[in-house]
C-alpha cells in the first residue's frame, strides 16, 4: 500500500512560515514505504525550501553564477568538483538550518526558550561559516583566471 501522497500546492506552501507555525502536513509522521515515496518526500523538502526560504533561494542563484562562470572559465573537472562540493555543503547547511527551526518550534512552540535561541543561532552560524568558506573557495578558484582572461 502506497503511503498518501502529500499535495503542496503553490498556495499551500507559500502559506506556511519559514519557521512552519501553523504548517500543515498530512501524513507527515508516514514512513516512506519504497523508494519513490523517500524521493517525493525528499522533493517536497526541496520545494518547500525553495519557495520558503530565501536564502536558500539566494544560494541557489548564487551557486548557478558561480558554477557558470566556472565552465566559462574553463576551470579543470577537479576544480568544478570543488565549486559544485562548496556549493552543495551550502544549500544543504541550509536545508537542515530550516529543519532546526522547524523542530525547534514544534517542540517549543511560541515560547521563548534560551536553548531554543542558541540552537537557531548555532544552525543559522553553520550556513554563515559554509557560506564564507565557499566565498573563499569561490574567490581562490576563480579569481586567478578570471584576472589572466581580462588581461590583468
Amino acid at each position: 500500500m502506497l503511503p498518501e501522497r502529500i499535495n503542496l500546492t503553490p498556495e499551500k506552501i507559500t502559506s506556511l512560515s519559514s519557521h512552519g507555525k501553523g504548517a500543515v502536513r498530512q501524513g507527515a509522521w508516514r514512513i516512506a514505504s519504497d523508494l519513490p515515496a523517500s524521493f517525493r518526500y525528499a522533493f517536497q523538502g526541496l520545494i518547500y525550501g525553495f519557495v520558503s526560504q530565501r536564502n536558500f533561494r539566494i544560494h541557489i542563484f548564487i551557486g548557478a553564477v558561480v558554477f557558470c562562470l566556472g565552465l566559462w572559465l574553463q576551470l579543470s573537472f577537479i576544480h568544478l568538483g570543488v565549486l559544485v562540493l562548496t556549493i552543495a555543503a551550502v544549500l544543504v547547511l541550509e536545508l537542515l538550518n530550516t529543519a532546526i527551526e522547524a523542530v525547534v518550534d514544534l517542540a517549543i512552540g511560541r515560547r521563548f526558550h534560551p536553548l531554543a535561541r542558541i540552537a537557531k543561532d548555532c544552525a543559522a552560524a553553520a550556513v554563515l561559516v559554509a557560506s564564507m568558506s565557499s566565498l573563499l573557495i569561490a574567490c581562490l578558484l576563480l579569481l586567478p583566471p578570471f584576472l589572466s582572461r581580462i588581461g590583468l
